[in-house]
């Protein structure tokens, strides 16, 4: 059978919060059927009742071919694809959950951005090792804020899969009149550009909640994308997907919106905010903050030279000073620009 948007449906959305409503509303409002499930089932329950998510995405009612799953097992019976939209902390689990009811055949996409904890793995490795290497696997990438996307506004997306049918299909599946999918072969350079712009969109907050100016974050930008460039160049990566919605695209959206929870990060800690603070005045899940040490440790690894990323980890989990941390890099040792290779 040709794998097309209609043969993915129904599909289960596994993550009730903000960014997996959003794609379930997007793929429901082209008309396809999809479920949403989530862990707290007080929260599912008032979803069904109210028909919005109003905890993440006030006011926006969901349409007719979006329903609430209480039960995992029982939405996972029938569906003919799976999209998990968790924070990367419990995408594992996740995975080990939804293994018992899956055939070979069911393609698996995400929408988290990060790494693997403890081991920093990129999540298409992890989901390999966890269900075996006979699924399609997709990952949804690129500039996105959750409520712009369930509002209707202009966005788009990549799809990357090694697998062209699966992503044309789900491309297909998301792909709408105020959302446009593209798709890549390059789930690898896809993945270090969604993980690391996170941890850039931190310092780009600190750097602005201290005061120093657009001078300093377009400079901030331009050399934290160099520090992308080098690691994703030695892991293998494609060049031109750093350019792409989840390279470059990503990384400004992230750095330069406070919608961005890991702008905001910044912005408070910035401000003088302690990191315990400023997380609590967030709220929310900061990838960035999960990523940071992870990133740092694969670019150590691969011997590349990260020192935006490595400033991000002292300040988070050293009690640097961001004053101390922004003088460390502008006293780094002077030398000809190289954005692409070579070192920082």
């Amino acid at each position: 059978m040709v794998m097309t948007a209609s043969s993915l449906m129904p599909t289960v959305v596994i993550g009730a919060g903000a960014w997996g409503t959003a794609l379930a509303i997007a793929m429901a409002r082209n008309g396809h059927e999809v479920r949403l499930w989530g862990r707290d089932k007080e929260q599912l329950s008032r979803i069904a009742a109210e028909r919005m998510n109003s905890r993440y995405l006030p006011e926006i009612i969901f349409p007719d071919t979006l329903k609430i799953e209480m039960d995992l097992e029982k939405s996972l019976e029938k569906c003919r694809h799976i999209m998990v939209s968790v924070p990367s902390l419990a995408f594992s689990e996740i995975l080990h959950c939804i293994k018992p009811f899956l055939s070979e055949d069911i393609p698996i996409s995400w929408a988290t951005k990060g790494l693997t904890p403890h081991n920093g793995q990129f999540l298409h490795d992890t989901a390999i090792e966890i269900l075996g290497p006979k699924h399609a696997l997709a990952v949804v990438s690129g500039p996105s804020f959750a409520a712009e996307v369930a509002t209707g506004l202009p966005t788009a997306l990549t799809v990357a899969s090694r697998d062209t049918a699966f992503a044309k299909a789900l491309a297909s599946a998301l792909h709408g009149p105020a959302l446009r999918a593209y798709t890549t072969e390059d789930v690898l350079g896809v993945q270090v550009g969604g993980t690391v712009k996170n941890v850039l969109a931190i310092a780009a907050g600190i750097c602005d909640g201290l005061g120093y100016g657009a001078n300093a974050r377009a400079a901030l930008l331009t050399r934290g994308m160099a520090e992308i460039m080098r690691l994703a160049s030695v892991l293998g990566a494609e060049p031109e997907t750093m350019f792409g919605l989840s390279g470059m695209g990503d990384l400004i959206l992230t750095c330069t919106d406070n919608q961005s929870r890991n702008r905001q990060l910044g912005l408070a800690i910035g401000s003088g905010l302690t990191v315990d603070e400023a997380v609590s005045k967030v709220g929310k899940t900061v990838e960035g903050m999960h990523a940071a040490r992870e990133v740092l440790l694969r670019a150590q690894q691969a011997g590349v030279e990260m020192p935006i990323v490595e400033q991000v980890c002292k300040i988070l989990f050293e009690g640097y000073d961001p004053r101390k941390s922004v003088q460390a890099l502008l006293c780094r040792e002077q030398k000809a620009e190289s954005p692409v290779i070579g070192k920082s």
